[in-house]
């Protein structure tokens, strides 16, 4: 018998809409285990698609096609490659960027990040992580991996009743991998690195501040260094902050790497930045990139005053005619309200700011029209006027 789920009117709206997410609230019978890819019905018995089934998350369903497509292994398998094609036409300057990207690739639940001769996966639902195997033959018989890794480990994966978990899933895959981005080399620790390893959402980003960056530069909340070292040949100074002590160590050991001078600091970027105001401390670019603040709704009014606090506080640090990289990667703060805290910052700053560009994340990182949670990443380039 095939797995099958009812779901209610509401349900069928957002299948109508096309967004892929159908919430458990709007799920009636149920005839599925956990994990299958089941048939959507309407509570009219009308077929609207097929899904991945979870019995544990918020998010019962996450729709997999449409009507009476079928939705199989050989579906995924071809997406996957689809995915590939795209990531390859992009002709990216880069040996490490994403292969899949969730949703916007119609692989809802799926991450496959390339580094170098190596991927990096994550299932996020209880659906895909059955896939898995279907997935890692899938890169294998188009890219060729000479080792898979699962970074299982998440805390959405709790959500779905999964393990949080590292593993070696085909060939093997050394400690530290060797990857480029552009002219700047990275050592990277896939098993323990931020997110898969690095942060190659603001790959692109990074390139667009290299054309604004010069004199003194402040780097905040570096992580890597990404930021700092595709930065620093074309700068007088470069200062690069971290609260991580293994951050500031991973910064300090790219930047010898790449023959490359970074006063890499341990610091708490909050208190730094106004230590560097008592200072009276100037910049000519400054880069805010902060993590999520806002990982839920409830910690918007919170994000929003930290938001509100470091740009303000750059902005006092930057010489007239300086430039400004500030970002947020809060889903939850649209970009209209980001550009609202900007601007606040701005006017407590008594300072005169002009937009000279809006980005988002990069091309591999795109976003599906109608699913506002896969546009995430807000980076405005701002210039402080004379």
């Amino acid at each position: 018998m095939t797995p099958t789920v009812v779901i209610s009117a509401r349900g069928e709206q957002r299948v109508g809409g096309g967004h892929p997410w159908i919430y458990r609230t709007d799920v009636g019978d149920v005839h599925a285990a956990a994990g299958d890819i089941v048939t959507v019905r309407s509570a009219r018995g009308r077929a609207l698609g097929s899904a991945l089934f979870s019995d544990r998350s918020q998010i019962a369903l996450r729709m997999l096609s449409y009507g009476e497509a079928v939705a199989d292994e050989a579906l995924v398998r071809r997406r996957i490659e689809l995915a590939i094609e795209f990531r390859q036409a992009l002709a990216i300057d880069a040996s490490a960027y994403r292969i899949v990207h969730g949703e916007a690739d119609l692989l809802p639940s799926l991450v496959v990040d390339r580094y170098g001769d190596y991927m990096v996966v994550q299932a996020l639902s209880q659906g895909m992580d059955k896939l898995l195997p279907v997935v890692v033959d899938a890169l294998k018989g188009s890219l060729h991996p000479r080792g898979v890794l699962a970074r299982n480990d998440p805390r959405a994966r709790l959500l779905e009743g999964l393990e949080q978990r590292v593993d070696v899933l085909d060939g093997e895959v050394p400690a530290l991998v060797g990857v480029r981005e552009g002219q700047v080399e990275y050592e990277v620790d896939l098993r323990r690195g931020q997110k898969t390893g690095l942060f190659l959402d603001q790959r692109e980003n990074r390139e667009a501040a290299a054309l604004y960056g010069r004199g003194r530069l402040l780097d905040c909340f570096s992580y890597n260094g990404g930021f700092a070292l595709r930065l620093a040949p074309q700068c007088r100074e470069t200062i690069a902050f971290d609260i991580s002590e293994d951050a500031v160590a991973r910064i300090r050991q790219n930047a010898v790497r790449n023959g490359i001078t970074v006063d890499a600091r341990v610091g708490n970027v909050f208190d730094e930045l106004r230590g560097l105001e008592r200072l009276r401390q100037r910049f000519d670019t400054i880069v805010l990139d902060p993590p999520a603040f806002a990982k839920t709704k409830t910690a918007v009014s919170k994000a929003t005053a930290g938001y509100k606090e470091i740009n303000l506080r750059a902005l006092k640090l930057l010489n007239p005619g300086g430039i400004l990289v500030t970002c947020s990667c809060s889903y939850h703060v649209s970009e209209a309200a980001f550009a609202e805290i900007v601007y606040g910052a701005a006017i407590d700053a008594q300072a005169r700011v002009t937009v000279v560009e809006k980005r988002m994340q990069g091309r591999d990182h795109p976003v599906l029209l109608g699913v506002p949670e896969t546009y995430y990443l807000k980076c405005f380039i701002l210039r402080k006027l004379v």
